[in-house]
């Protein structure tokens, strides 16, 4: 995947560029974010969904033209398939696939003949597997017998790191849901007497990345020459307790609206102020700590492994959400924040061992 393929652009895991590299990539994925918004958005609210969503399409492909283009300039490295799965490895696994396949369309004619189906009975098996898959997927290359001791003590120590960004995205990404919630129902969303949308707010994260990326790349490679920089798990602990945070700060505006008021808009974008240096802080080097810990046969998976402690995050608040828990109450609020510091802090007495 690309992420490998960014991080095969450098000598090695100990590369001092290569924290600063996972930043610059980072800021490019967030180019399209802050543009996402504000044309699809617009274009969707005022025209109508299916020409804003062909507009994304349409910017897939020049993306997909860009990435071709490109690959000249990749490391040979990129272009091998460490572990290439056997013949009979992928029959199995085409196997497995059309049988998960027909338990799913099984389950979904079962509830729709029956009549119960609902957008719930979709929803909840699917935030299930979100979370049982991560688990499953940790535990089938922890348990690889072909692993060396070392890279067995790495996944172990590797696991305690997706646990906590699972955390982190908990929180970060109900950016997007709980805060755009409450920017729709109290918060004062205008500038100047001049109103805009709440869909709007999702571009202040994305261009936040924008400015202060190359700013957060040169300020760790300035470090590195003095010799002060930060270890990896400093910044992904660093992450953890600003995002939490940046909720503790929600708590102000909650209250705000609690008596009756409309919050300020400056508040949310404190917030979100907050998150992205968080998100600066702890995601770029998550992904670096990904390719430093990764088993080489592994390197690809682990990559999709990172990923999948967003679905994690987001799953665990989706179930919360489905039980029916008030996500923007102020104690259920105040116990992510809590919780995010927490996991910051274990994280931080860590780095020793």
């Amino acid at each position: 995947n690309i992420s490998t393929m960014v991080g095969h652009l450098y000598d090695g895991p100990e590369d001092p560029r290569r924290d600063g590299g996972f930043t610059i990539f980072y800021m490019g994925i967030n180019m399209g974010a802050f543009a996402a918004p504000l044309v699809i958005g617009t274009v969707g609210e005022n025209v109508n969904w299916h020409l804003g969503f062909a507009l994304a399409a349409l910017g897939m492909g020049l993306g997909v033209v860009q990435f071709l283009i490109g690959t000249r300039h990749l490391n040979e490295r990129s272009l091998v398939v460490p572990k290439p799965l056997s013949k009979d490895e992928r029959a199995a696994t085409l196997r497995k696939s059309m049988i998960w396949l027909g338990v799913a369309a099984v389950f979904y004619i079962g509830t729709v003949v029956t009549g119960v189906y609902t957008l719930n009975w979709l929803l909840v098996p699917i935030t299930i597997a979100g979370l049982v898959i991560p688990v499953m997927v940790l535990t089938r290359i922890k348990r690889d017998k072909e692993l060396s001791a070392s890279e067995q003590s790495k996944m172990t120590g590797y696991i305690w790191f997706f646990v906590a960004a699972a955390i982190f995205w908990m929180i970060y990404d109900q950016g997007g849901s709980t805060l755009s919630i409450f920017a729709e129902s109290s918060a004062e969303n205008s500038v100047f007497g001049w109103d805009f949308p709440v869909s709007w707010y999702q571009s202040v994260n994305p261009v936040l990345i924008m400015a202060l990326a190359p700013v957060f790349a040169a300020f760790w490679l300035a470090l590195n020459r003095r010799g002060k920089e930060p270890s990896t798990i400093v910044k992904f602990s660093s992450g953890l307790v600003l995002v939490g945070a940046s909720f503790f700060v929600f708590l102000m505006p909650l209250t705000i609206a609690g008596d009756g008021h409309k919050a300020a808009a400056m508040w949310l974008v404190a917030i979100y102020f907050i998150q992205t240096v968080a998100e600066l802080t702890l995601s770029p080097v998550g992904l670096s700590v990904t390719t430093k810990m990764a088993p080489e046969k592994y390197a690809s998976q682990m990559m999709g492994v990172w990923f999948l402690a967003v679905t994690a995050g987001d799953c665990t608040t989706g179930l919360l959400s489905l039980a029916g828990v008030g996500l923007n109450g102020t104690g259920v609020v105040a116990l992510e924040a809590t919780l995010a510091v927490a996991a910051g802090i274990a994280i931080f007495m860590y780095r020793g061992k």
